[in-house]
């Protein structure tokens, strides 16, 4: 793992040179944005980097079999630059859509911190602005995401100038676009599941709740930043439709994962409150599949609760013990097992490289056995 954690501390480097930029660029507008920069480098410190590293071995597995000299752990930082800088921009574009997931779903903690619209609103109440803290709070944070958005293109852009074959550049870019509309909408059908789940019929749910996993999750985090590096260094069309199938069951798995610690996940590991998903009325597979399982009453019950905002810890520890004792827990997690052993199996003969197929072995485990 020794290219993963040397990879992580260039992705750091490149993001706070790259931030320290633009805070300077922004002090000189005024002095009032110093509470964008402070959030930008905050949101951007730390993590565990999946995305950026999943966009790295995917170039990896290409270039390692193009040149012997780019399967070293110790290739020259310049050589690195154009996938640092596209898998750094990864990382931002990740920021932003946390920053615009958190206003959607009315958040108040991101690890363990108050959400960037709650601090936006704190900042209005301290203050003693005019008008509603909220609505400021929210405006602000969207704002900074959308900002965020445009960092990551201009990121990208900057690694994707560097790299060898413009060809290739211009086929990573690709990759990124694609990313970015099947997130966007991903992001939308997952809203639009929460509120129009009662007018669907029951036999559609599941399916519906596995294309959000898809669209929202899948693809942006694991199987799109694979492609991108992948096509950054030249991938060819089986390589690609290689890196696809392993990183979508894969994708689908790290979800899955997810929404397990939404509902049961520790507030002290997750940084958010116990039982979260349960507040927001996240129509997961996890939960459709409890409520199939549950005798009707206890169905009615689930849902009269599920999306209330104001859920007291009772209230919560009744939920959970209703998925729990469904055996819908059990169930997904052996979907999330299905899915990493397809994932695992599809490296078995891709045409990729041997060190990048083991290290996203690896990685197929750090990611689909998290705590957090």
């Amino acid at each position: 793992m020794a290219g993963s954690t040397r990879l992580v501390d260039l992705v750091q480097s490149r993001l706070d040179g790259f931030l320290a930029e633009q805070g300077a660029a922004l002090s000189q507008i005024s002095p009032d944005l110093e509470i964008i920069d402070q959030s930008a480098r905050e949101l951007l410190a730390g993590g565990k980097r999946f995305r950026a590293l999943f966009c790295y071995w995917g170039w990896r597995s290409i270039a390692a079999l193009a040149d012997d000299a780019w399967a070293a752990d110790d290739i020259g930082e310049t050589a690195l630059d154009p996938i640092v800088s596209v898998a750094s921009a990864l990382e931002i574009f990740h920021a932003a859509a946390l920053v615009h997931d958190d206003i959607m779903d009315n958040s108040d903690l991101r690890r363990g911190r108050p959400s960037l619209h709650r601090r936006f609103e704190t900042a209005h109440r301290e203050q003693g602005w005019s008008g509603s803290g909220r609505q400021f709070g929210d405006a602000s944070a969207l704002l900074v995401g959308d900002l965020l958005l445009a960092w990551s293109d201009e990121l990208f852009e900057a690694g994707a100038a560097l790299a060898r074959n413009p060809d290739a550049a211009a086929a990573a870019r690709a990759q990124f676009s694609l990313m970015r509309t099947e997130v966007t909408v991903g992001q939308y059908l997952d809203m639009l599941e929460e509120t129009s789940w009662r007018t669907r019929p029951e036999t559609e749910l599941l399916p519906r709740a596995h294309r959000v996993i898809v669209y929202k999750s899948a693809k942006y985090s694991v199987e799109a930043p694979l492609t991108i590096g992948a096509s950054l260094a030249e991938a060819s069309l089986p390589q690609l439709a290689a890196l696809r199938a392993f990183g979508l069951p894969l994708g689908v798995a790290f979800q899955l994962r997810d929404d397990l610690l939404g509902v049961f996940g520790d507030p002290t590991v997750t940084g958010k409150p116990a039982g979260d998903d349960l507040r927001e009325g996240k129509r997961t597979v996890l939960v459709t599949l409890a409520r199939q399982k549950l005798p009707a009453s206890a169905a009615r019950l689930f849902d009269e609760l599920l999306g209330d905002d104001d859920l007291d810890e009772q209230q919560i520890g009744m939920l959970q013990t209703a998925v729990r004792d469904s055996g819908a827990v059990e169930q997904v997690e052996r979907i999330i097992a299905h899915n990493v052993a397809t994932a695992t199996a599809a490296l078995d003969d891709a045409p990729l490289a041997r060190s990048a197929r083991d290290e996203l072995g690896a990685l197929a485990d750090a990611v689909t056995q998290r705590a957090s």
